[in-house]
């Protein structure tokens, strides 16, 4: 059972992700309980739209809340990740009608990110309490000369794992007694996506969109030979949805071993699989590769170089990359993802007016 007393900072976060829920409830910066309820296909398949799923995730949370005994009207916000949003500035966001409208019509794109802060507003307006999201996927700080691409039609575009990317590099921040907002670094996240950001004085000034640039992942291909792709394109092979879905989900790693779980194919190079040790060893080079592409972007003023991410609990991969860039400066590395506390913290800093709430405008 949870203490229930009422606290000024009691905040419920809401991470929704394509197969699970993540949910938390923190009394300031301290975890009170953490929750991850598996969706399966048998329970997601009458939903046509993932913002259908709406009602059916929110109901899990409320019952799971009711067991802890955690009476709802204690709450003081409620903060989700965000989901794909315009191009905004890093921070922390009020969640608002318009926010939520942008969010059920999927103008950017549809993700299972998208039902948080749907489900964060709808809350939050019957207990009437502020909800929030924080540093969403589209946080967009990049510098006028990084959205060149080469084709005026196709500019880069701002998406990453910017949530736990400026988590982390809060979190080093303060370890190395200084202020996010006074120091270069980069962040390479490694996870199912995998996205390098340099990060200038508290802005992440450049970025690969790890849906379409950057390394190899475990699914996804990264940056592709852009002639030998059209060839393919205009193959006949494959349709548009076919290549769309090798890219995000088939690509990368699982187009070559067949699988897209780093520990099985950790696995087969120990049992002798050349390929599979060619394909790890390529995932490390083409990280440390695109690192050191982003130390130049900060003229080689690299305080730290961090790496977090699933992936960066992997000691080799972490080593291999280790090897390749810590002549560029000192590496840190925080495995898996704080998105729960960071929503929580970026939050508590607006209860606590150490930042101002910014609004999201259409």
């Amino acid at each position: 059972m949870v203490d229930n007393c009422l606290l000024k900072e009691r905040i419920l976060v809401i991470n929704p992700g394509a197969t699970s829920t993540k949910f938390a409830v923190y009394d300031g910066e301290t975890l009170l309980i953490k929750r991850t309820v598996e969706h399966f296909a048998a329970d997601t398949s009458p939903f046509v739209k993932l913002l259908d799923q709406y009602e059916y995730r929110l109901r899990i949370i409320l019952e799971q809340l009711a067991v802890e005994k955690i009476d709802l009207s204690t709450f003081n916000a409620v903060a989700a990740r965000g989901g794909i949003l315009k191009p905004l500035k890093g921070g922390t966001y009020e969640i608002t009608q318009e926010m939520v409208n942008d969010l059920r019509e999927a103008k950017r794109g549809e993700h299972a990110s998208n039902l948080g802060a749907v489900m964060a507003y709808g809350l939050a307006e019957f207990l009437k309490i502020p909800s929030y999201i924080v540093d969403p996927v589209s946080v967009d700080e990049m510098e006028p000369v990084a959205r060149i691409s080469g084709l005026p039609d196709l500019p880069r575009i701002s998406l990453s794992h910017a949530l736990n990317t400026k988590a982390v590099a809060r979190k080093v921040a303060k370890q190395l007694g200084k202020k996010y907002e006074e120091m270069n670094l980069i962040v390479a996240h490694l996870g199912t996506g995998i996205s390098v950001t340099p990060h200038k004085l508290g802005r992440m000034i450049d970025v690969n969109n790890p849906k379409e640039e950057g390394p190899l992942s475990p699914d996804r291909c990264g940056g592709l030979p852009v002639g030998q792709f059209l060839r393919l394109a205009f193959s006949g092979t494959y349709t548009f949805d076919e290549l769309k879905e090798i890219l995000n989900h088939k690509g990368g790693m699982y187009a070559y071993l067949g699988t897209a779980d780093i520990r099985k194919a950790f696995s087969m190079a120990a049992h002798g699989n050349e390929e599979a040790s060619l394909v790890l060893e390529a995932l490390s080079y083409q990280v440390a590769k695109e690192i050191g592409g982003m130390a130049a972007v900060l003229s080689g003023q690299v305080e730290c170089i961090i790496l977090t991410g699933g992936i960066a609990h992997s000691e080799p991969i972490v080593n291999a990359i280790k090897s390749r860039v810590q002549f560029i400066a000192p590496v840190i590395v925080i495995p898996g993802e704080e998105e729960l506390e960071a929503l929580a913290f970026g939050t508590l800093r607006v209860i606590r007016g150490e930042e101002e709430a910014q609004m999201y405008s259409v």
